[in-house]
């Protein structure tokens, strides 16, 4: 009986365990740190220059459970997106509070030591006169206006966000490939009067769209956005800062894998992980452009304003397909077109992962370890 009872008791915590590990957990690098989330809750930790880590975690509302079509494939994909971006935000915001209070802190103590330094040269001089120095008289800050809510700025930086990845991936695209294909002959050439001025040719370059191969202009208008992303990352990854936040980037990849794969949140098993994975938001933006190539081939309006606003009003069936695709190609038992189309992605990941030290592995799996707490399911 008592073997009975025990074999019950190791099969009920088994299929706990496995519950746990189900769980899918992700993040995102920020400055000095990485925010980690669960279905349930997130954390941010954040690393100062004095070795100590901070953090902070909350639980995270449940849409799906307030509002089931959430749950339907496509739309969770769009519903995961928003708040994703808001989390992110969040997290950006409060590493760079972090960091910005740091670097005064440290800038305070610099003028502390200068002061006791200078204080320590003044009691050793014999000269009365030097001892007589004028002191500076430090008046107090005034009060600095009360900041906007954490929440309008929030939804600003998304409004920001949303408006410039419109400009830079559709709109300049679509333009940039029209005049392309006009000047190559590849579409019909507007009609300009010798005397028009330079806005009415431009507008005549821009104004409608009329490709002889509706396939052949997707495709180009789509290498041309994906050779925007690549540029832009490419760049980014030359600056100092970002190279910092690569490095926790590659820190979170491998503290997920250390999870998924069941094993103690360690810094050993940490960082003998890969850093690509294949969920990761690089190779989410890199579907995203690829499935964007095959359902805007759909779109064949000769205005090109008609164009630019079915293609924005598409955008969030295009983030639902990709979010499926992405989620799907992370199991084992996904097919290889799945995984063929992530692959993009991964090699692209060689540039947004660097290989983070222990400490940095540290923070990563603080942050884990903090949102897990909150998680119902991990209790």
């Amino acid at each position: 009986m008592k073997k009975k009872n025990s074999a019950r008791k190791l099969k009920f915590l088994h299929s706990i365990f496995s519950v746990q590990r189900d769980l899918i957990v992700g993040g995102q690098a920020v400055m000095e740190g990485v925010m980690m989330r669960t279905p349930g809750a997130y954390a941010i930790a954040c690393r100062k220059s004095d070795g100590s880590i901070v953090h902070t975690a909350e639980t995270l509302p449940k849409w799906s459970d307030r509002y089931s079509w959430l749950n339907f494939p496509i739309l969770r994909g769009g519903a995961t997106l928003i708040q994703s971006m808001a989390l992110g935000i969040k997290a950006l915001n409060f590493s760079a509070k972090i960091y910005e209070d740091d670097l005064k802190a440290q800038e305070e103590l610099t003028k502390e030591r200068a002061f006791e330094r200078q204080a320590a040269l003044v009691d050793g001089t014999m000269d009365e006169n030097f001892t007589k120095a004028p002191v500076k008289v430090i008046m107090p800050e005034k009060p600095k206006a009360k900041k906007a809510s954490q929440s309008a700025g929030a939804v600003g930086s998304i409004i920001f966000a949303l408006a410039f990845n419109v400009l830079l991936f559709i709109v300049a695209p679509l333009i940039l490939t029209n005049i392309a294909f006009i000047a190559l002959g590849w579409a019909e050439a507007p009609a300009i009067a010798a005397s028009a001025s330079w806005w009415e040719f431009i507008k005549a370059y821009i104004w409608e769209i009329k490709p002889h191969s509706w396939v052949a202009f997707n495709l180009l208008d789509g290498l041309v956005r994906m050779l925007f992303f690549l540029i832009m990352i490419f760049s980014m990854s030359y600056l100092k800062d970002i190279r910092r936040v690569f490095e926790y980037h590659g820190a979170e990849h491998k503290t997920v894998f250390t999870w998924e794969k069941g094993l103690n949140l360690n810094v050993d098993n940490a960082t003998v992980q890969k850093r690509q994975h294949p969920r990761c938001g690089t190779s989410f933006l890199m579907v995203v452009m690829l499935v964007a190539i095959v359902l805007f081939s759909v779109i064949k309006f000769d205005a090109m304003w008609l164009n630019l606003v079915v293609r924005i009003a598409l955008m969030p069936l295009v983030a639902g397909l990709s979010y499926e695709i992405i989620r799907y190609a992370a199991k084992k038992e996904s097919s290889a077109i799945f995984k063929l189309m992530t692959l993009p992605g991964l090699w692209l990941q060689n540039i947004t992962t660097q290989e983070p030290d222990g400490e940095q592995l540290e923070v990563a799996i603080k942050a884990l370890d903090e949102s897990l707490k909150l998680e119902p399911q991990t209790a």
